[in-house]
C-alpha cells in the first residue's frame, strides 16, 4: 500500500526549505510512548510504510499505533541520461517534510521496555536520528 494523497492542489511542488523546529506535532497526544525526530529532512512514503509494517508485526493485535506523519509532497525526478531542460521531471515518490522535534509515531497499551524495543527496530529503517519519548517526559 503506497501512502499518497488522493488529490493535491499542485501536481509538482517546489523543493522548499528543510530547516527550523517543529512547533506543531511536537508533543505526545494519543499514546504513552513516541518516536521523536532530532533532525530536519524528508521521510519517503516507503520508509513510513516500512516502519508501519514493523510496528504492526511487533504489536500483533496488542496495543495501539498512531502514525503522526503523512507524505503529501511529490518529488520529481528526470530519467537517467536525459539532457538538461525540457521541463520538470515526472513524479518519482512522495515525502513528508519533518522538522526536528516532530513526533513520528505513538504507541499505547504496551509496557515501556517493549515500546523501546519496537521503536529501536523502527529507527534502523529511518534516515534521520530519533529519540524515544514518554508521556512523563523521561528519556
Amino acid at each position: 500500500m503506497v501512502m499518497m494523497p488522493k488529490r493535491v492542489k499542485y501536481r509538482k511542488p517546489i523543493k522548499g526549505q528543510r530547516r527550523g523546529v517543529a512547533t506543531r506535532g511536537a508533543d505526545l497526544v494519543f499514546g504513552e510512548f513516541g518516536l521523536k525526530v532530532l533532525e530536519n529532512g524528508w521521510l519517503k512514503n516507503t520508509q513510513i510504510e516500512a516502519a508501519r509494517v514493523i510496528l504492526a508485526r511487533q504489536l500483533h493485535k496488542g496495543g495501539k499505533l498512531w502514525i503522526r506523519v503523512f507524505p503529501d509532497k511529490a518529488i520529481t525526478k528526470k530519467p537517467a541520461e536525459v539532457r538538461m531542460g525540457k521541463g520538470k521531471g515526472d513524479i518519482d515518490h512522495w515525502v513528508c517534510v519533518v522538522k526536528r522535534g516532530k513526533i513520528l509515531f505513538e504507541l499505547g497499551g504496551i509496557p515501556e521496555e517493549y515500546a523501546r524495543i519496537c521503536f529501536r527496530l523502527v529507527a534502523y529503517k529511518l534516515p534521520l536520528k530519533t529519540k524515544f519519548v514518554t508521556r512523563t517526559g523521561g528519556v
